[in-house]
């Protein structure tokens, strides 16, 4: 089994917005910790897409990546991920294969199925349009090929886009994606950083069902970890209740902008609520760096993973660097 050490660190930003701080302040700190990330040694850092949430500011997906790409020299950088029913999929090509163009080697493009968002949000953003899950595969292919080489008799052609090959991952929450990208074979990215429910089923369900393509020769497979790393375990879970709020405000429809942490979640939440967060966060490390790096390995050692993706919502962006750089230490050590 592989060690912690050799195993890659990556981190999905959502571009968390506080509840005292300007949007502005967000997109900027998302640059900041890129650009730690990028001294640190992290393997990528991705930005997730969704909408209509007035917590998270990495809506724009592409255009915050090119703002992060353009002040930051080798990180890789990418989508974690493209809702894809929200987007055609040639627009898609041409603004990652733009990138790309740019920032050659450096740009990545993971594609999930689902909105992101609520019914009247996605109404909004098709304009009309009868996208569904179910031609999420089709989208999948056609982004493919937008990438590669055109064929002779390719009517559309995505400039930029053509010969950029941009890495493409399939990410989700359920087995569906799971089985698209073995048969594909492409690399995988489950999201248990909040829905961990299925993680050990999707996981067997892509290694087994894999197929080698020109993409990847064997399966690949990342999973998404919260975590709330500080010196003690209980500064960590004072700075976790930032994050136990904001799952409370997605489950009451309320707003998600990062609250101060609290002395104690007591009657603050009930207790089939407190369930309901602790479900959500089934995957999440939370204390000192002896205690995450003891949870670190078991979920290794459960899941043998390739690939470690972590999220942190921390209120004070100083302890939120710092819970990255405690992270790499812990791998590092």
């Amino acid at each position: 089994m592989r060690s912690l050490k050799d195993t890659p660190f990556s981190i999905l930003e959502l571009a968390p917005v506080r509840d005292d701080k300007s949007i502005q302040f967000s997109l900027h700190h998302a640059l900041a910790l890129a650009q730690k990330a990028e001294e640190l040694g992290y393997k990528r850092l991705w930005l997730a897409e969704h909408h209509n949430m007035d917590g998270i500011a990495s809506s724009a997906t592409a255009v915050l990546l090119g703002y992060i790409l353009a002040n930051t020299e080798t990180l890789k950088l990418g989508s974690g991920g493209i809702m894809l029913p929200n987007h055609a999929p040639l627009v898609v090509a041409e603004q990652f294969g733009t990138l790309a163009t740019l920032y050659p080697d450096r740009v990545e493009l993971g594609l999930g199925r689902a909105p992101g968002t609520d019914q009247v949000t996605m109404r909004a953003l098709r304009r009309g349009r009868q996208e569904t899950e179910d031609q999420f595969p089709q989208d999948v292919l056609e982004i493919l090929q937008y990438f590669k080489e055109p064929t002779p008799q390719q009517r559309i052609i995505a400039t930029p886009g053509q010969n950029t090959y941009v890495p493409v991952w399939l990410l989700g929450s359920s087995l569906f994606s799971a089985q698209l990208a073995a048969k594909l074979g492409l690399p995988y990215s489950f999201a248990s950083h909040f829905a961990p429910r299925m993680l050990g089923q999707a996981i067997q369900l892509y290694r087994e069902n894999f197929e080698p393509s020109e993409y990847l020769d064997k399966p690949y497979v990342s999973m998404g970890v919260p975590a709330v790393v500080a010196q003690t375990d209980a500064e960590a879970e004072y700075l976790a209740t930032s994050a136990y709020q904001r799952v409370l405000g997605l489950m009451r429809g309320q707003s998600l902008k990062l609250k101060a942490p609290v002395t104690t979640m007591d009657g603050l939440w009930s207790p089939a609520e407190k369930m309901s967060v602790d479900n959500f966060y089934a995957m999440a490390q939370i204390g000192s760096p002896d205690t995450v790096k003891a949870g670190l390995e078991m979920l290794l050692e459960k899941y043998d993973v390739d690939e470690f993706i972590f999220t942190c919502d921390i209120y004070d962006t100083g302890k939120r660097i710092e819970n990255f750089e405690l992270l790499m230490n812990i791998k590092n050590a």
